[in-house]
């Protein structure tokens, strides 16, 4: 039988045809892609798309072409995964920062005092609510705020002031007889002791008495004096109350005058009223003015009436550190006028302006104020009595010499002399009145404060020290040894000697109380020392005859 032989090649194709059809059978046939709707909702509108499953909520937006912001979100969130169709929402979300004030409610403090009658109650100083300013995140979603948060505690803008409420309580302390009168400002009150430490009157009891000007009158029938404003280009104002029938209501007369901060005092040898005045302009930077360096004057009667201003010294830099301000002193027997300001201490000349007696190295105070050196007349105006800031080896600068000497000037011929080296920088001398030594000659004598540590005076208790005229004999005074000193203060004299020691006295605040002490000791008995307040309130006294 014949047989016909089949080719390899064609037997190897058959093969490759019968394994290739029976793969084709077993591989199971892939079917298209699963495809679902997603509606989103964004910005008032609908958009529909068709989206493979498996796709997360991020992909679906970036297929619709829907953009987020930085803090919008999605309901349901963006890695949600889709599975089947559903709703997406895509929220806006925005955030904004808003500042708020919030009232700061003042405090009322009750002060037992015994400038007032048991039981009598006085309103010491008004009470004014404080500010802050308070930071808010207000978040929105499609418009709607849904949380406010505060992002800190609130930056304080105002202080509140507490209101002072003075409870009478009985008289604790010795009365004493003095001469003339004398005023202090306790609680924001103006207070007049009448020659009798128990015969004291309420002369301005509106509570805000700032103390930058408190000034008797030479026969102390007025009384000179700043009350703190309220009003944002106002410091404070400048008053005058006439104290002549403490048996009827005091008169008190507004001159009109604001931005007091340095000097206003009574100008003598006029048939007027008439008191001389600087000013500042407000500032919202410390030290919260600007210093004008200038001089005015103005009179006034008891009526009420008020003439214009009158220049004296136009406004003008004041020198180095001018910005914080010129100060003056007026000569109540001749009227000169001195000046004293951060580099010198001099006269004011009415025709040709500010003659520099003592140029002064300015003190570098490393801080938001100025030193100004405190001055003061012999009772002739032949010397001034002040501070000179003085250099030494130790400091390369002489401006950070912490040097400070006691000097008197002659008016005469300008020459200087340093009476008490290293007496510190608030030293304040101050003359006192004439005395009689041996029966005949007149002379007078200057107290002084004395820096503790005169190398820290800035920051120094002082102790109150009196001395001849020409820096001799001098004698600590006021407090003992061991006790605390006292802060920088300007001391007055009494315009004629004490009743009871038949010494010229000073008045002196000490931790907030007004005291009375003797100048000098007697035969019969040391140095007397006489408190005359307990309240601790007490912040300025002044002394004059009447």
């Amino acid at each position: 039988m014949f047989r016909r032989r089949v080719s390899p090649n064609i037997l190897v194709i058959g093969i490759l045809f019968f394994l290739l059809t029976i793969l084709s059978a077993c591989v199971k046939q892939e079917s298209p892609l699963s495809m679902v709707r997603v509606e989103f909702y964004a910005d008032n509108k609908n958009i529909a798309i068709d989206i493979p499953v498996g796709r997360t909520i991020r992909q679906a937006l970036d297929i619709a072409q829907i953009s987020l912001g930085p803090l919008d979100r999605t309901e349901p969130d963006l890695n949600t995964i889709i599975e089947k169709s559903l709703s997406v929402r895509v929220i806006r979300v925005k955030e904004e920062f808003s500042i708020e004030k919030e009232i700061i409610p003042f405090e009322q403090k009750i002060v037992q005092t015994e400038s007032l009658p048991e039981n009598i109650t006085l309103l010491a100083q008004k009470g004014s609510n404080g500010e802050k300013e308070i930071t808010y995140r207000h978040v929105y979603e499609d418009g709607v705020e849904v949380s406010k948060t505060p992002v800190n505690e609130g930056i304080i803008v105002k202080e509140a002031v507490p209101q002072i409420l003075m409870v009478g309580i009985q008289k604790p302390f010795i009365t004493y007889n003095v001469p003339g009168r004398i005023a202090y400002i306790l609680g924001g009150n103006a207070w007049i002791i009448d020659g009798n430490t128990a015969n004291r009157i309420l002369v301005v009891s509106s509570g805000d008495l700032d103390g930058r000007v408190f000034s008797l009158s030479s026969n102390g029938e007025w009384l000179l004096y700043t009350r703190r404003e309220e009003k944002k280009d106002q410091i404070n104002s400048l008053w005058a109350a006439h104290l002549v029938d403490f048996d009827k209501p005091i008169k008190v007369i507004n001159l009109k005058i604001t931005n007091v901060v340095h000097f206003a005092d009574w100008y003598p040898k006029t048939g007027s009223l008439k008191i001389v005045f600087s000013t500042v302009e407000p500032r919202n930077t410390a030290p919260g003015w600007q210093a004008n360096n200038n001089l005015l004057s103005v009179e006034f009667s008891a009526s009420g009436w008020i003439d214009k201003w009158r220049t004296i010294i136009d406004t003008n830099s004041g020198g180095v550190y001018g910005w914080w301000g010129t100060n003056f002193s007026v000569n109540q027997e001749t009227g000169s006028i001195a000046f004293s300001r951060p580099d010198g201490v001099g006269l004011v000349d009415i025709e040709n302006g500010m003659n520099v007696l003592l140029p002064i190295s300015p003190f570098q105070t490393g801080s938001e104020w100025a030193w100004v050196p405190g001055i003061s007349w012999s009772p002739d105006g032949k010397f001034i009595y002040t501070v000179d800031h003085v250099p030494d080896q130790e400091h390369v600068s002489p401006e950070e010499s912490p040097s400070f000497s006691l000097t008197a000037i002659s008016t005469m011929d300008s020459h200087v002399f340093h009476l008490v080296q290293n007496s510190g920088m608030f030293s304040y001398p101050i003359a006192s009145p004439w005395e009689q030594k041996n029966g005949t000659e007149s002379v007078c004598r200057i107290a002084y404060l004395q820096a503790m540590i005169p190398n820290q005076s800035e920051t120094s208790r002082y102790k109150l020290v009196v001395m001849d005229q020409d820096g001799s004999n001098s004698t600590d005074i006021f407090p003992n040894e061991g006790q605390p000193g006292l802060d920088p203060q300007k001391v007055v004299w009494s315009p004629e000697p004490m009743s009871d020691s038949g010494v010229y006295a000073l008045a002196v605040i000490y931790q907030g109380n007004l005291y009375i002490i003797d100048s000098a000791s007697t035969e019969n008995q040391p140095i007397m020392v006489r408190q005359i307040t307990g309240d601790g309130l007490v912040n300025k006294v002044v002394w004059s005859s009447k």
